[in-house]
């Protein structure tokens, strides 16, 4: 047996364990991103005028806990995947995708949100989260959640790359 050898398999293991942790970071803020979002719901009154918000009202915001929930559902089916298995190459294909899902729909929740928050006057948009305060800190508390989400799945989708290259760079060397 190599000296080495287990000083090699315990590096191994340590390295699947920080992704075992940080991919169930992931799916656990891709998770409340989503639930905290399609909860995210508020009715009141002004000048005798009644109205509800929702995040279903808001195509963004549909996208954005679509987009969260497959992530989710995403992080969820590889944590079951063999750690030897030939499909992790596959992974960080799909680590690609889910990045950019994650980001696109976060982008487009945020543009959505900040019209919410200061309105847009050129277009005579009013703010309205002066009137549905809850409506508007659940979706911040959901954009926040995502962000997370995003920033772990980019390290993971980094660790993927350097992990499926590296060998391939030392084969060349």
């Amino acid at each position: 047996m190599h000296p080495n050898s287990s000083a090699e398999s315990m590096a191994k293991i340590t390295k699947r364990l920080c992704t075992l942790v940080l991919r169930l970071m992931a799916v656990a803020a891709t998770l409340l991103a989503a639930i905290v979002m399609v909860t995210s719901h508020q009715r009141t009154s002004n000048f005798g005028i009644s109205f509800e918000v929702k995040y279903n009202h808001t195509p963004a915001f549909q996208y954005f806990a679509i987009a969260n929930a497959i992530a989710t559902v995403y992080g969820f089916l590889v944590l079951f995947l063999p750690s030897e298995s030939q499909l992790w190459r596959l992974v960080v294909a799909l680590d690609v995708v889910i990045t950019v899902l994650l980001s696109s729909s976060f982008s487009a929740a945020l543009a959505i949100g900040d019209v919410g928050k200061h309105g847009n006057s050129y277009a005579g948009w009013l703010p309205i989260c002066g009137q549905v305060p809850k409506y508007c800190d659940h979706v911040k508390a959901a954009l926040i959640s995502s962000f997370v989400g995003l920033i772990i799945y980019l390290l993971l989708l980094l660790y993927a790359i350097h992990t499926v290259l590296d060998p391939l760079l030392l084969k060349k060397t």
